[in-house]
């Protein structure tokens, strides 16, 4: 059993090696999971990076050859995230297929509680859990196809089938979760809730935009320091919306 693990990776030079280290030290390397050897590829993307990432490679390189691990890296130039993981995609091998985000740390049972999850709902498509961002939790809940419509609650970093990953929409520039998944559940695919955090991310990434919920509704959102940010989200939510006719 082969997972593909895609990390995308812009400017993100110093969280990057915090990333590939926690996926080294994954449980899923050292247990016998039903006499089945689990084993993993490292791809990661670099989409056009302009900080000190070379550096970080070789760094990088090192510690992975150090601990037996082999590595695929792509260079192209910005194209964004949606681009940058479907060309990752496109060099993998993996049954399963897991795109990590470069600023984000897995817990150490990550990737053995999401693979346990398929296992277990061999009819499932993927499985995702709740996450960290920085210090906050982030919750999900059990997938349902009418909840999922209305409200974006399923991260990127899921654990995927391959056979039901639609590739992403490399025109949407936020929500590409969310139209990820809606896509996979309008082709009758589901997801399997593990309700653990099971990977933390760091701020300063693409969620560094957060704003409280109540800054969405008046007089909040007409506030200059939230204003912008949510005429943005209100903008990209449309697109997903017309898109999947919700």
């Amino acid at each position: 059993m082969l997972v593909s693990i895609i990390i995308p990776v812009y400017n993100h030079a110093k969280e990057l090696e915090a990333c590939v280290e926690s996926i080294l030290e994954q449980s899923i390397y050292s247990n016998v999971l039903k006499n089945i050897r689990i084993e993993t590829e490292i791809i990661i993307v670099n989409d056009g990076s302009t900080d000190t990432i070379a550096d970080c490679r070789l760094q990088i390189a090192d510690l992975l050859q150090r601990k037996g691990f082999s590595i695929q890296w792509i260079d192209q130039q910005n194209r964004g995230a949606a681009a940058a993981r479907n060309r990752g995609f496109d060099a993998c091998n993996g049954d399963l297929l897991f795109f990590c985000d470069a600023d984000i740390r897995l817990e150490p049972d990550c990737l053995e509680k999401m693979w346990e999850a398929l296992e277990q709902h061999p009819d499932a498509a993927f499985s995702y859990s709740q996450f960290l961002f920085s210090h906050k939790k982030f919750s999900s809940f059990p997938f349902d196809l009418a909840t999922l419509r209305q409200l974006n609650y399923i991260h990127t970093s899921s654990l995927l089938r391959r056979g039901a990953f639609p590739r992403f929409d490399e025109s949407l520039k936020k929500f590409q979760d969310w139209d990820l998944f809606l896509t996979i559940a309008e082709r009758g695919g589901r997801g399997v809730f593990i309700p653990e955090v099971l990977y933390t991310i760091a701020t300063g990434g693409t969620m560094s935009q957060w704003v409280p919920s109540f800054a969405y509704h008046a007089p909040f959102k007409y506030l200059p320091w939230w204003k912008k940010t949510i005429e943005r989200y209100q903008a990209a939510k449309n697109i997903i919306i017309r898109k999947h006719n919700i």
